[in-house]
């Protein structure tokens, strides 16, 4: 490896260390900042979130049909179905879109 390498390999682990362990050492009471709250409580979600969106639009051989499940997806959730009902319901809309538009 160059050395630039490992200075770049320093710098990862560097910046990701002080982003765990600087608000455990700075902030040693409770967070009563409503703002700051709600910030916080969100950041796990929208992680999951944007983790998650692009794999599902790469996942299938046509956008059309990645697109088509994630509103059904989001629509049958919005209506409080259970997570299989959304997942098989999502993977038959995909396999019934990819077989229309592919045949």
């Amino acid at each position: 490896m160059s050395h630039n390498t490992y200075i770049y390999m320093f710098v990862m682990a560097a910046t990701t260390y002080l982003i765990r362990v600087l608000p455990l050492t700075l902030i040693r009471k409770e967070i009563k900042n409503i703002t700051i709250r709600s910030f916080l409580y969100y950041v796990p979600y929208v992680t999951l979130a944007v983790m998650t969106f692009p794999a599902i639009l790469e996942a299938t051989q046509t956008v059309w049909s990645a697109l088509v499940a994630l509103l059904i997806a989001i629509f049958l959730a919005w209506f409080g179905q259970s997570l299989f009902v959304v997942s098989v319901s999502s993977c038959v809309t995909v396999f019934l879109v990819e077989l229309l538009l592919i045949h």
